[in-house]
């Protein structure tokens, strides 16, 4: 057996995140010949043998092991001590590559999970491809350390691979990783004795270790050397200083093996069962309920809404749970909770044979509207003073409320990826439906004004693409046809218009089947957008009628008016300046009915620009005089300043100088300075 041993200390670092700046790195022992074997695979991957050249990709180190080995903490160790030495100033990106249900994740959410770590925002809706494209791209000019935890295959880690050989890649697994050139696993099994003592003795302190040391090591081959269960022993033990290390090695011996295990993880199921069955039941069933914790991500209020008990209650048992070794914790001000991959599959199966369907469910239900109540407390929070919303939040236990705008924010940053697991979970449930809605309709209200509708851009796609997975399970047109409409603007505002195009045509069919005027004028408004973005000017003018019509069945002013607008842009790029000048001159009149005042004077403006463009420019230099009136009595200089640029153009071409001069300096003195001036003149003379 190898020098072997690996960090258990608290606080874990949270899966999928990088380790916290300015904290201190846990304390690690053991796995020398380990760490001296990976170093050594790292100095042997600089050159291709055959072509004398560095290698074309970043060189990948596989740490190979059982879970509860320990595999994560040597990753983790080795990278630190990597860091430290200043080979990679660019520093760790690391990403977890299987769900806490053993699923492995999409390459589409790892490759955004390591984006939004490089402060790089992936466009909404890219698939997987694209989107490791972009990972690679941002990895070829760093010099960067990629730690890929819990690989399920090759497939996983092959599209996230730099082509850059300044970069290394650590990657832990069960088995090795076929299929990827050069790897060579590092393979790790239970801990020797000797470290696996010292494991036990950092937590029991070393005085009931000295007086049975032989126990002590019998004890270390019952758990199989396997950290994870020692941790637990441990922590067994040091919460009865009256138990010797004989007790509870006797007592793991009396607990008959679990055959449905692998031989080599029968030790963690022992242990694991050992600390259970010495909880008291409610903590136990709390225990076993956090198998239900979105991406094994839990907080007080998770566990409190799990087990129907008080906040507090919960805070205190998971605090417990942690010092059994049952739990990881970021040790945060807003502290979360993390079960270990090892076992969660655990916990799985022993609520399956403890807890019945019904109640299980129950507690399902409980956690959702809890997480619903909480998304709608931290929306709320920023509503001015005496809003309704603010009367009704007042209305919530304490524990529901957070103090002010920014620990609502701060507390959405921390729960986002267990807020957006909860979110698939629930849709992907079934039979939660109707709380699966609000709970994905609170989340994406509550993005939307802590981070903006841009910044949230890429969690919304995906939430609105749960909304529609509801909708379609449900039959619920209406649903269905705002969920497509969301869909598609995001689609459309990130150049995949075609794909737009489809859903708004999708969204058109839903919005008939439910007869809903506003999604179907909205569709068809939407279809004729997408065509003038895609040069057919033809069928964008087509649908923008379809839609004016039914605006002008609905008495719609304020939609009658930009959709005349629209109408008259399509016909001003096609060439059809007759049809232009009569959409614009209807836009104008109806924003004059409005009483929106710069509308009116934007819409006069561009009729303006058409009778230019047509070649009458005595008439559009009475409408631009018209539409600089308006702009005045609107109060927006830009637009004036633009107007008056353009009335010394047209005054020129009629050949009048002097008065074209006079219009210049108003605009000039309009704005105030010279730099804006030039901007204007600029886009005007473009125009």
């Amino acid at each position: 057996m190898t020098d072997q041993a690996v960090d258990t200390s608290g606080p874990a670092e949270a899966a999928g995140t990088e380790e916290p700046s300015g904290t201190a790195p846990p304390q690690f022992f053991g796995r020398a010949r380990e760490l001296k074997a990976l170093r050594a695979d790292i100095e042997r991957a600089g050159l291709d043998t055959l072509a004398g050249r560095k290698a074309a990709r970043a060189r990948v180190l596989l740490i190979a092991g059982r879970p509860g080995s320990g595999r994560t903490a040597l990753a983790g160790e080795l990278t630190r001590r990597l860091l430290a030495e200043g080979d990679h100033p660019d520093g760790l990106f690391r990403v977890r590559l299987t769900d806490p249900g053993g699923v492995p994740v999409p390459t589409e959410r790892t490759a955004r999970e390591l984006l939004d770590r490089m402060g790089v925002t992936g466009p909404p809706g890219a698939d997987g491809d694209e989107l490791s494209g972009m990972v690679r791209d941002e990895l070829a000019g760093r010099r960067a350390l990629l730690l890929l935890d819990d690989a399920v295959d090759a497939e996983q880690v092959d599209p996230l691979l730099p082509d850059n050989p300044d970069c290394l890649v650590v990657a832990t697994s069960e088995g090795p990783l076929t299929g990827i050139p050069g790897v060579r696993p590092c393979t790790i099994g239970g801990l020797d004795a000797g470290s696996a003592v010292r494991l036990l003795a950092r937590t029991i302190g070393e005085v009931r270790i000295t007086v049975d040391p032989r126990t002590a090591e019998t004890l270390a081959e019952e758990c199989g050397g396997l950290p994870a269960a020692l941790a637990m022993v441990a922590g067994w033990l040091a919460a009865r200083p009256m138990a010797s290390v004989a007790d509870v090695t006797k007592q793991l011996r009396e607990l008959p093996d679990d055959t449905e295990q692998s031989t080599g993880s029968r030790p963690l199921a022992r242990a694991f069962r050992l600390v259970h069955e010495s909880l008291p039941p409610t903590a136990a069933r709390i225990l076993r309920l956090l198998a239900l914790a979105p991406a094994g991500l839990a907080d007080a209020h998770t566990a409190s809404a799990l087990a129907g008990c008080s906040v507090s209650a919960a805070q205190t048992t998971l605090d417990d749970f942690v010092a059994l070794g049952l739990l990881h914790t970021n040790g945060a001000d807003q502290p979360q909770y993390e079960v270990p991959g090892c076992l969660a599959p655990l916990l799985r199966a022993l609520l399956g044979t403890r807890d019945r369907p019904a109640e299980v469910q129950l507690a399902r239900a409980r956690m959702l509207e809890r997480t619903v109540r909480l998304l709608q407390s931290c929306r709320a929070v920023t509503e001015p003073e005496g809003s309704p919303a603010r009367r009704k939040l007042a209305g919530l236990p304490r524990s529901l409320r957070f103090p002010g705008p920014e620990a609502a924010a701060e507390w959405l940053r921390i729960r986002r990826p267990a807020l957006l697991a909860s979110a698939r979970i629930a849709v992907e449930d079934g039979e939660l439906d109707t709380l699966a809605r609000r709970l994905v309709s609170a989340l994406v209200r509550s993005l939307a004004v802590h981070q903006g509708t841009e910044a949230a851009a890429p969690e919304l796609y995906g939430l609105h693409g749960l909304v529609l997975a509801v909708a379609e399970r449900r039959e619920l047109p209406r649903e269905r046809a705002a969920a497509l409409l969301n869909l598609a603007d995001l689609d459309a505002r990130t150049g995949r218009t075609r794909e737009a195009l489809d859903r708004y045509r999708a969204a058109l069919d839903a919005g008939r089947a439910a007869k809903d005027p506003y999604a179907t004028g909205r569709a068809m408004e939407s279809v004729g957008g997408a065509y003038a973005e895609l040069g057919d000017f033809q069928r964008a003018s087509d649908w923008y009628g379809r839609a004016l019509a039914q605006r002008l069945t609905q008495g719609e002013r304020a939609d009658e008016a930009r959709l005349y607008g629209r109408l008259g842009a399509v016909h001003t790029y096609a060439g059809r300046y007759g049809e232009a000048l009569r959409n614009w001159r209807a836009a104008a009149a109806g924003y004059r009915r409005l009483g929106d005042v710069p509308a009116q004077a934007r819409a006069l403006s561009e009729a303006a620009r058409v009778q230019e463009y047509a070649g009458r420019p005595h008439e559009s230099l009475h409408t631009c005089q018209e539409a600089v009136e308006w702009a005045r009595r609107a109060g927006d200089v830009r637009l004036q300043a633009a107007l008056e640029l353009r009335l010394a153009d047209t005054l020129d071409r009629l050949g009048d100088p002097a008065a074209a001069g006079l219009h210049r300096g108003l605009a000039d003195r309009l704005l105030g300075q010279e730099g804006v001036a030039c901007e204007i003149r600029s886009a005007a003379t473009e125009n």
